[in-house]
């Protein structure tokens, strides 16, 4: 069993950055697609960023491309979001989520392990 847990979320002023940052338990991390999603009120779910178990490929949404990066260290089972230029419409409940799957998946029902989520608030 693979669990999750978020941390790095918090209020920050339009132009900030935060990191967010996503421990993971459990035998099969190394081998798991490692992605965040996020869901504003009102809206769906949708697919911010995901990284390859190697951590040699990386998907990013368009509305984030060029800001924000995704990486992982597999030593201490983590994977992280670092969120630059940050504008008020990223403002969401961001999630950490994994999958085992031959490649990187946007779709949030092909990750099988989810954390809680962590809020994301961004001032203009």
């Amino acid at each position: 069993q693979v669990q999750l847990g978020e941390s790095g979320g918090g209020l920050v002023q339009a132009g900030g950055s935060l990191r967010l940052s996503c421990a993971t338990s459990g035998r099969t991390f190394r081998w798991n697609v490692g992605a965040w999603f996020r869901q504003a009120p009102g809206k769906e779910r949708e697919f911010v960023a995901a990284i390859s178990a190697s951590g040699s490929s990386t998907d990013y949404a368009d509305s984030v491309k060029g800001r924000f990066a995704i990486s992982r260290d597999s030593s201490k089972n983590i994977v992280f979001l670092q969120m630059n230029s940050l504008k008020p419409e990223d403002t969401a409940l961001y999630y950490c989520a994994q999958g085992v799957m031959i490649s990187i998946q946007r779709a949030p029902n092909q990750y099988q392990y989810w954390g809680q989520g962590t809020q994301v608030t961004v001032s203009s």
